[in-house]
């Protein structure tokens, strides 16, 4: 008996483009989402005094000269916080990306929150002003 080899067709037909464009449109909605949650987190309001550039600046001449005469284990303690200080002052530069990811994050919000069930208290509870909600057409509403 001879076999032959039974050639069958995917059940699974090529995505439209329709399908295509919407996966598309997602993945940038969700870059976009995830990129001002992110800024939001890493600038998220401490408790205490607000530093300032100047402050830091202020600060690390402090710590360079205390550590010409530091003990050992005060240097390396001085060592931690002006690393620290100059990682701060790093993040402290990218904070004026935040109103340009708010313009983004506003303008795809309310379809991204949309098509994903994501309620309005939601995005609050991640730090999300009402005002920049309001104006991604994000309304607060109660379900039943």
């Amino acid at each position: 008996m001879s076999t032959k080899a039974v050639t069958r067709k995917s059940s699974k037909g090529a995505m439209s483009k329709t399908h295509k464009d919407a996966l598309a449109q997602g993945r940038r909605e969700g870059h976009v989402v995830r990129r001002y949650l992110e800024a939001l987190a890493e600038h998220k309001p401490k408790r205490g005094r607000r530093r300032t550039t100047d402050s830091i600046g202020k600060r690390l001449k402090v710590i360079a000269l205390e550590l010409e005469t530091a003990d050992p284990l005060t240097q390396l303690h001085l060592l931690q916080e002006r690393k620290d200080l100059e990682d701060e002052r790093g993040t402290m530069d990218r904070r004026n990306e935040i109103p340009e990811l708010e313009k983004d994050f506003v303008k795809v919000a309310k379809g991204y929150g949309d098509r994903r069930g994501i309620e309005y208290s939601t995005w609050r509870a991640m730090g999300i002003e009402a005002s920049v909600l309001k104006a991604a057409g994000i309304a607060r509403t109660r379900r039943s």
